[in-house]
């Protein structure tokens, strides 16, 4: 007689606890696209509603037809991919040349970029307005993009060379016996390793630079304002208005959500990278 197959409990556990886990983080999110898709009216009904009563597109259409939102979201993504790509070119042979060739000053310069990362950005706010005010740059986007990778310049730094002290040095040496220069080991052979790595930090600089608030503030005008500034406006001296809110910052998210699932595969295998190193 066959037996009654056991039950998993602690699997039954694990699954139940990720779940809840899942479901902390999507929530705020869920209830996020629920308002967005709210009429006006229910928006502001008390006691609140999670599920709207009435499905409307009304607060899409007030931001989309606004002449401020998409200009401010074209400057956010164009902020943001050259900054990514800015702080990649330079973070990428800097924690190459400081993690596979170790030095006293690379360790000083590894250090250097971790203090950087404590130092609050308000506290250097002021510094860089009267920097790019005096080179011309202020009120510009290549301005902004100056002042989002010198943020996000240190964050690429640590997360590549922690990527790169996973790579065995036998890799480059085996390149050398064959007649490679650093260089071209470096291009042919590490990089092409490095693809998860660089997936992850770009998308860490992505997100740095596509969320950053302050320096949008303080750098920027009516022409150059990325789409936070925007949507921080819908709250003003007449009211928050929460509708067309919820629906931008549904639109804003969007960008992040695809260029995550579009580098998926180069993601899990960077955060996988050295596990089974040995």
């Amino acid at each position: 007689m066959r037996r009654a197959p056991r039950l998993n409990v602690s699997g039954i556990l694990i699954n139940a606890a990720a779940l809840v886990l899942v479901l902390s983080y999507a929530l705020p999110y869920i209830y996020l696209l629920m308002t967005s898709i709210k009429p006006a009216a229910d928006v502001q009904q008390i006691p609140p509603s999670f599920f709207p009563a009435v499905v409307s597109l009304e607060n899409f259409r007030e931001v989309l037809q606004s002449s401020t939102l998409p200009r401010a979201f074209v400057n956010s993504l164009t902020v943001a991919v050259l900054t990514t790509a800015l702080s990649l070119s330079v973070a990428v042979p800097a924690a190459y040349v400081a993690t596979q060739y170790r030095r006293r000053i690379t360790t000083i310069f590894l250090l250097f970029a971790l203090v950087t990362r404590m130092v609050p950005s308000v506290a250097l706010g002021v510094p860089l307005f009267q920097l790019l005010k005096s080179v011309g740059l202020l009120d510009t986007i290549p301005g902004l993009v100056l002042a989002h990778t010198s943020a996000a310049v240190p964050l690429a730094l640590l997360l590549m060379s922690a990527f790169f002290e996973g790579i065995p040095k036998e890799l480059e040496e085996a390149a050398r016996m064959d007649g490679c220069t650093r260089f071209q080991a470096f291009r042919k052979i590490v990089l092409p390793v490095m693809t998860g790595g660089i997936a992850v930090t770009a998308l860490f600089t992505f997100i740095t630079s596509w969320n950053e608030f302050l320096y949008a503030l303080l750098l920027t005008s009516e022409a150059t304002k990325t789409a936070p500034i925007v949507i921080a406006e819908y709250n003003s001296v007449y009211g928050l208005a929460w509708g067309a809110m919820t629906a931008a910052a549904v639109l804003y998210s969007l960008p992040v959500i695809i260029v995550t699932l579009a580098l998926q595969k180069q993601i899990v295998g960077g955060l996988t990278f050295g596990a089974v190193k040995g």
